[in-house]
């Protein structure tokens, strides 16, 4: 039997690629795209950019890897939210948690 965890991971993975999102491998392929895996407290989403897209975003004026980030993953959390999820940014940061029921954000 799947646990909670791992059928949060494939219900985050199936709302973002409806969606449209590029999904990419296991987190320790260094593809670009978004990773979910799975976590203690339910889902963890990662985004990993391409060295292509990294050096664009460094050549244009204005423009940082931090701040495409933070375009990314508000949409992704708005997205997951408008679906019913939690979603926080865990205690080391740079990453989204989806939580699963029964963990609140304040616990």
């Amino acid at each position: 039997m799947p646990s909670p965890s791992s059928e949060l991971v494939s219900r985050v993975r199936h709302a973002l690629i409806q969606a449209g999102f590029h999904l990419a491998g296991d987190v320790q392929d260094g593809r670009p795209g978004l990773q979910v895996v799975e976590d203690p407290s339910g889902a963890l989403i990662r985004w990993t950019t391409s060295a292509g897209f990294a050096s664009l975003a460094a050549a244009q004026p204005g423009a940082s890897g931090d701040s495409m980030k933070a375009v990314v993953q508000a949409a992704v959390s708005g997205l997951l939210v408008q679906l019913g999820h939690t979603v926080t940014e865990p205690a080391d940061g740079g990453d989204l948690l989806v939580l699963a029921e029964g963990h609140g954000a304040d616990e």
